[in-house]
Formats: C-alpha cells, sequence, structure tokens
C-alpha cells in the first residue's frame, strides 16, 4: 500500500465533498441542479477533483485515471452547454440531468478503486486497479448509473410536457 501525498489528501478531501454533496441532492431531489447551491458545490468540487488528479502519479505516468479526469471534464461542458445555452434545444435537459449523473458515477470508479487498493490496510480487498475483480464491482456501479438515469429520464419527461410540477 502506497500512502497519499499531499496533493492526494487535498484531491481525496475535495472529492468526498464532491460525492457527498452529490449525494444528498440526488436523494433530495433526484437529480444534481446545476441551478442549486449543492449542485454548484457539487460541479466545482468534481472539477477541482479533476484538476488535483492531473498531478498524481502514483501508478506511473499519465494514464487511464488522467483520460477518466479529462472524460469528466468534457461531460462537464456538455452539461453547461445544456445547462446555459439554447444550442441542445430540447435534448439541453436531458444531457443536463444526466450528464451530471454520469458524471457522479465516474467518480466512483478511481473512489472504489483507490479506497480498496488501500482498505482495509492488513489485506486490501482488490490488488491494483486491473485487479479482476475489481471489473464487477464497476460493472454493478454502472448498472445503478443506468437505473437511476432510466428514472431521472421517464421523470424528466413527464415534467417537460407539463405532467408534474419540478421537484
Amino acid at each position: 500500500m502506497s500512502a497519499l501525498t499531499s496533493l492526494g489528501l487535498v484531491h481525496t478531501a475535495i472529492s468526498l465533498v464532491a460525492l457527498a454533496s452529490g449525494a444528498v441532492t440526488l436523494l433530495q431531489q433526484g437529480r444534481i441542479r446545476p441551478d442549486d447551491r449543492l449542485g454548484r458545490l457539487y460541479i466545482a468540487a468534481t472539477v477541482l477533483t479533476c484538476l488535483t488528479g492531473f498531478g498524481i502519479f502514483q501508478h506511473g505516468g499519465f494514464g487511464k485515471p488522467h483520460l477518466l479526469g479529462v472524460f469528466t471534464l468534457l461531460v462537464l461542458a456538455a452539461v453547461m452547454l445544456g445547462a446555459r445555452t439554447p444550442l441542445l434545444g430540447r435534448a439541453g435537459p436531458y444531457v443536463v440531468t444526466l450528464g451530471l449523473s454520469f458524471s457522479f458515477f465516474l467518480h466512483w470508479i478511481p473512489g472504489v478503486t483507490e479506497t480498496f487498493t488501500r482498505l482495509p490496510l492488513d489485506a486490501p480487498l482488490f490488488s491494483g486497479p486491473e485487479d479482476p475483480a475489481l471489473q464487477p464491482v464497476v460493472g454493478l456501479l454502472f448498472l445503478a448509473f443506468l437505473v437511476g438515469a432510466a428514472l431521472q429520464w421517464r421523470r424528466l419527461g413527464r415534467e417537460l410536457a407539463g405532467t408534474t410540477a419540478p421537484a
């Protein structure tokens, strides 16, 4: 097990803020909204998590975790495009809602990987980021994202059609 660097500790703390704010707003509102306090906190912490992650090279040079950070920033750029411009038209609210939920899912990949390659201290659950036992865990997280996204899609469709009040 390798110890966290100072940057790693800051990165981890910021990512926990992102995960907590994302989880709270998902549980309270059924989605992460870029126009409320928790949603803005989630987005800012996610951006900072990605940026601080670019300086961490515990597993060698620039690699998959860094690419995941770039991809997450691209997802957030699409979200902001959907939230702030009419460019995406009727797809905008879907891009915003599902994009933010997808970015939340993306947080969990390195979160689970880094946590369980370090814990429990005496016998971590996974030997490293390439451990085959990690794949089913990520698969289950993705399945949870898909179920949540389907529910969000349906709810958002009803809201946009005017059949229910927005949450």
